[in-house]
């Protein structure tokens, strides 16, 4: 007999990801509202007549049950919530973009619900915008911010003061904007401030704080990864290539 108390109820969730599990089960990780990052056996799910065989794919709203206390729960319900169009083209390869920066670098069990809400609004987003690349900052962000791993932007790390747009700052990833002293080399990277102050406000309306904002965020993404590189980024940067 399982316990209510190892029952978990009418959940929101979406799936980042699944692998095959012994002949018919998979096992998935999903991100949910209030419980953060869950791995789930779902027994049987591969099976022709498996109700849950359509539903659990990426990128859609679900409202899902499990129980267990283990590293590993089992599902046992999953209802589709819809709302949110089918991912399509470059939309669909940026979606496991974000899916693959929450698998890296969000802990199981760690709940976020405000990092939640910003990813499920980046999806809505992604089904109809036609410049991706806002999108994609504004929820890296978001999520560097969430884990605790996003210094200010808004204010210079050695004096404190605010940052000034008409500056040119270099960002240390541990600590922050500091003012560029003419300094040059292969390691210095320079940042207008009023790329700063736009990307703290998520505005990307200009070009130069798009094209800065994206070689900031890589900065900041690669530290935290430890410099491991991004299969579906490889897959996006092809495809505005091509």
């Amino acid at each position: 007999m399982t316990s209510e108390r190892s029952i978990v109820y009418q959940e929101e969730a979406f799936v980042l990801h699944g692998i095959p599990w012994k002949e018919t089960s998979m096992i998935v990780e999903v991100l949910t509202a209030h419980h953060g990052r869950v791995p789930l056996v779902a027994k049987g799910v591969r099976r022709p007549r498996s109700a849950l065989r359509g539903l659990l794919q990426p990128f859609q709203p679900l409202m899902i049950n499990w129980f267990g206390q283990g590293e590993l729960r089992t599902l046992r319900t999953a209802e589709w919530q819809g709302g949110i169009p089918l991912l399509q083209g470059h939309a669909l390869f940026c979606g496991f973009y974000l899916n693959e920066l929450l698998m890296l670098l969000l802990k199981r069990d760690d709940p976020h619900e405000a990092l939640f809400l910003e990813y499920k609004q980046a999806l809505k987003k992604l089904t109809h915008v036609e410049l991706f690349e806002p999108v994609l900052r504004v929820f890296e962000l978001a999520l560097l911010r969430e884990l605790g791993y996003a210094p200010s932007l808004e204010h210079e790390v050695v004096s404190g003061e605010p940052v000034d747009p008409h500056r040119t700052y270099r960002f240390d990833p541990e600590n922050g904007a500091v003012q560029w002293n003419g300094s040059t080399g292969p390691d210095v990277v320079k940042f207008k401030g009023k790329t700063l102050l736009d990307m703290a406000k998520s505005n990307y309306d200009d070009p130069g704080t798009l094209a800065q904002g994206k070689q900031l965020m890589r900065i900041l993404l690669s530290h935290q990864l430890g410099h491991q590189d991004l299969h579906s980024r490889r897959i996006i940067q092809e495809l505005l290539l091509s």
